[in-house]
């Protein structure tokens, strides 16, 4: 193997695996991707694998949070996915563009070539669609998206009793309108997960101008003066270096990429002398403007027999299930993390959704980061703020690459996302207690409903509420003094340096973040290839 490519792409994740499908594109492109994880897991393409991978080292870097007064000093699970494909192959399966206004803002923001009518075409570039088309919808795209198979008389309750409070079923949350409830759409196909991996990398692995290496650990960028060279890579114990002739793509996430940045020398000049680290660039953004989207799980006991998985899918009717899965690819096995997904409003007069709902039928039971069914049935419902104001952090805590940096989320630190979040919970309240849902619920058990006063809904929220594993913003798009990329994802003042991730993000998106890093990569390969 060659240690000269023209391109090098840091992380095979969503955006990752983008980027090196296109730039390989034409046979004149060398290009090199790198993970630091291993090819693949068993079970992955199995769509239920989210919930057996969650925190299973062998295919998830299991993360954790610092302890912080404003969330009860838990330390909150953040699991990244540690195989190729990234965390789309451990993830919950769930597809959402976001918002228009999203990238509108961006675009306000001084990000020009961002807003939705921009991003628009990479979304329909990537899609195959499996619904009905529109002129917003794509086909023939690499990740197929198909909305839920799974049908159960719970879902027909929720739309229903939506409705009751003048909130639509939405057909398509991902087309003109995103507000309403409505039936996921899903990275599922036929019954198994499409990973970036699977639509990106799977079908190109034969082209002779792209090589792949797993369990490649990147210790540090490579610079002459101001100009990003390449990079050095541990591989069993051994230090490799990797020269990039024209841009090395650094797609490590929200959390490795600053990290990334941090050991290589780019970065707060503080943070970087303490761990004596030379600066060769200071980016005072680095590691900084962190948001994820924190969620607390709001969950009834179901009263109808049959119909929550916590009784379809355990003991003998585990068996079915899999019998289900193997002969007709549905039932529980195929199901995402959540079946239903809405995106509500809590105050009338806002110009789009501020909320977003997964409604799961079955009761979760999070168990240090485990997440497994519970032996009463139920329903889940987990309800996160759509754009926290709350910013948090990443830093390297050594010069060890192999450290995990200390991540700090300083989640509820606004009073708006406090506020949104107990509206949250007063919504969903407000539709299970509906005539249609006590059909088919019983009491509320979590946090129950002697939680009553906001300031109750505010404790039970710290105690209780864990992320919904949406990390952004650590190397945001921008100009100010906090950005650390420009509008074409070069890194202010280095040559030969781009990044492609979730961190790019100026602000969080409405909704799940998996697609929106696959346009990302589509969108830094297009600004590569064409200028």
């Amino acid at each position: 193997m060659s240690d000269n490519f023209d391109y090098i792409i840091v992380g095979a994740g969503s955006a990752g695996c983008a980027v090196a499908n296109r730039l390989s594109e034409n046979p004149e492109n060398n290009v090199l991707l790198i993970e630091a994880g291993r090819a693949s897991h068993p079970v992955s393409r199995l769509p239920a694998s989210f919930a057996l991978l969650i925190d299973n080292p062998l295919a998830n870097w299991r993360y954790r949070s610092e302890p912080e007064e404003s969330t009860c000093n838990r330390e909150i699970p953040i699991p990244r996915g540690k195989l190729l494909g990234g965390s789309s192959s451990i993830n919950g399966l769930v597809y959402v563009r976001g918002n228009k206004l999203d990238y509108d803002t961006w675009a306000q923001m001084g990000n020009t070539g961002w807003s939705y009518d921009d991003v628009l075409p990479f979304f329909k570039k990537m899609e195959d669609y499996q619904g009905e088309l529109s002129d917003i919808r794509g086909t023939g795209g690499p990740l197929k998206v198909s909305e839920v198979v799974d049908r159960n008389p719970i879902y027909d309750g929720l739309f229903k009793a939506a409705e009751e409070i003048k909130i639509p079923v939405n057909k398509d949350y991902n087309g003109d309108d995103q507000e309403g409830i409505g039936y996921t759409q899903t990275t599922i196909y036929k019954g198994e997960r499409m990973s970036a991996e699977v639509a990106y990398l799977r079908p190109i692995r034969s082209r002779k101008n792209l090589t792949i290496i797993t369990n490649s650990l990147v210790t540090k960028l490579l610079f002459e003066q101001k100009k990003c060279i390449g990079l050095e890579v541990k591989q069993k114990n051994k230090l490799i270096k990797f020269i990039s002739t024209k841009e090395v793509i650094l797609s490590g996430g929200a959390i490795n990429s600053p990290q990334i940045l941090e050991l290589s020398g780019i970065g707060r000049r503080d943070v970087l002398e303490e761990k004596g680290i030379s600066v060769v660039h200071e980016l005072k953004g680095v590691g900084e403007n962190l948001r994820d989207h924190i969620a607390p799980r709001i969950i009834y006991k179901i009263t109808k027999p049959g119909i929550a998985y916590n009784d379809k899918a355990r003991g003998i009717n585990l068996i079915k299930q899999i019998a289900n899965y193997v002969f007709k690819r549905d039932g529980f096995l195929t199901l995402p993390s959540a079946p239903v997904v809405g995106f509500f409003k809590t105050r009338k007069e806002l110009a789009a959704p501020d909320i977003q709902v997964h409604f799961i039928p079955y009761k979760v039971v999070l168990e240090n980061g485990k997440r497994k069914l519970g032996e009463e049935p139920g329903i889940t419902c987990t309800v996160n703020q759509n754009l926290p104001e709350s910013k948090g952090s990443i830093h390297i805590k050594s010069i060890n690459p192999e450290e995990p940096p200390s991540i700090k989320f300083n989640f509820l630190s606004s009073s708006l996302d406090r506020q949104t979040l107990v509206s949250g919970v007063k919504l969903i309240r407000q539709i299970m207690k509906s005539e249609t849902m006590q059909e088919f619920c019983g009491e509320e058990i979590q946090p129950g409903e002697s939680f009553s006063s906001d300031e109750d809904i505010l404790k039970f929220i710290r105690e209780k509420a864990e992320t919904v594993y949406h990390p952004t913003g650590t190397c945001k798009m921008g100009f100010d003094q906090e950005s650390v990329v420009d509008k074409k994802l070069k890194v202010h003042g280095i040559k030969g340096l781009r990044i492609a991730d979730a961190s790019i993000m100026p602000t969080l998106v409405s909704g799940n973040t998996n697609a929106v890093c696959m346009m990302i990569g589509e969108r830094c390969a297009d600004f590569i290839l064409n200028g």
